[in-house]
């Protein structure tokens, strides 16, 4: 912003006087007592440095993420709107991971790393069901440094985590917690849940999605994503996508631009009136015709009789009663791989396998 020359002198008499109270304050006062002595600090404790030592290593590999978008205002009018977020380092190609509602309906996307210059970015890839992105650098730096991949499959309720995002704009910074729970679930799209969430007590707000959450060894271990808060702050219950799940889909999203939808062929009955019904489990509304479903033998609900046809119970022995349930089992399992489904006709129960496709495909 530019200043008027009034308030350019202003400014400058103001900068002046604080310059002038800072070296007052530099100079001992007469008569008053002599500063104490400092007591000498000491090394770091062994916890302490091994946090400093993760900070300094992982900090580099953190994006703060801005976007502009174009939201309505009115009829016929609209205005530009600024969002904010974390990433990360994927790759030293230049592409950066972030939550897929970060830079959603974003038309400009900017990248801030270690330089304060925003690079500019385009999202090459997103994948709103698992609510990841990726986005790549237009600049990529000559130092990129990709983030170190752990492992979430091996995770232990216990142990420690730290994450490292830009909560309410301000920049890389750390918070530190413990993996809480495992295995929990994450609405992202309609009728769509991310299977195996990790649950943490570490400090997350607004701003850290997208962010990274570390293991104590400075590994990624998963993507803090929401929070569950009354009051949209940090109430000590954040949500991160697992690690093992995003090196599926972002080497996916990074050479096709979409991620794959498992699926088995079938146009399930709508959840509503699947419970309205009272019935657990997936209502199969239509069978598409040459898909594994079919090759399966599966049968739709008759509309006219009033049967139900095969009801999804189980995949894999796990137990679906809702249809968001399903479609987890089935990301779990993954497409291309085989999967036994549990199903339910006329009070019989019985067990068909077949191969889950990519719907997209």
């Amino acid at each position: 912003m530019l200043l008027s020359p009034s308030r350019g002198g202003l400014l400058s008499r103001v900068l002046l006087f604080t310059a002038a109270l800072s070296a007052a304050a530099a100079w001992p006062v007469p008569g008053a007592a002599d500063p104490r002595a400092v007591t000498p600090r000491g090394a770091l404790l062994a916890h302490e440095q091994a946090l400093v030592r993760l900070f300094d290593e992982a900090a580099p590999s953190v994006a703060y993420i801005t976007t502009e978008q174009v939201r309505a205002t009115g009829l016929f009018t609209a205005a530009a709107a600024q969002g904010a977020g974390s990433g990360f380092v994927w790759d030293a190609a230049g592409h950066v991971v972030t939550n897929y509602h970060v830079v959603e309906g974003a038309r400009r996307v900017l990248v801030r790393l270690d330089s304060a210059d925003a690079i500019e970015a385009r999202v090459i890839g997103a994948a709103p069901e698992y609510d990841l992105a990726v986005v790549k650098l237009a600049k990529v730096p000559r130092a990129l440094r990709p983030i170190p991949l752990g492992s979430s499959g091996d995770l232990r309720i216990g142990q420690a985590v730290v994450a490292i995002g830009n909560p309410f704009g301000l920049q890389r910074t750390l918070t530190q917690g413990i993996v809480s729970a495992l295995d929990r679930e994450l609405p992202t799209t309609d009728f769509r849940e991310v299977a195996g969430v990790i649950q943490t007590d570490a400090a997350i707000n607004p701003g850290n999605s997208g962010g990274p959450l570390l293991d104590s060894a400075g590994r990624l271990i998963g993507v803090n994503t929401a929070i569950r808060s009354a009051s949209g702050s940090s109430a000590g219950v954040g949500f991160a996508i697992p690690v093992d799940l995003v090196n599926r889909i972002v080497p996916v999203l990074i050479t096709r631009g979409r991620a794959p939808l498992p699926g088995i062929g079938i146009t399930p009955v709508r959840p509503d009136l699947v419970a309205r019904a009272g019935i657990a489990g997936v209502v199969i509304a239509r069978v598409g015709p040459g898909t594994p479903a079919a090759q399966a033998g599966l049968q739709s609900f008759d509309q006219r009789s009033g049967d139900l046809g095969d009801v999804i119970v189980a995949v894999n022995g796990r137990r679906v009663e809702t249809l968001s349930t399903f479609v987890s089992e089935l990301d779990r399992v993954g497409v291309d791989n085989t999967a036994e489904l549990t199903v339910e006709r006329g009070g019989k129960q019985r067990r068909v396998r077949l191969r889950v496709i990519d719907l997209r495909s």
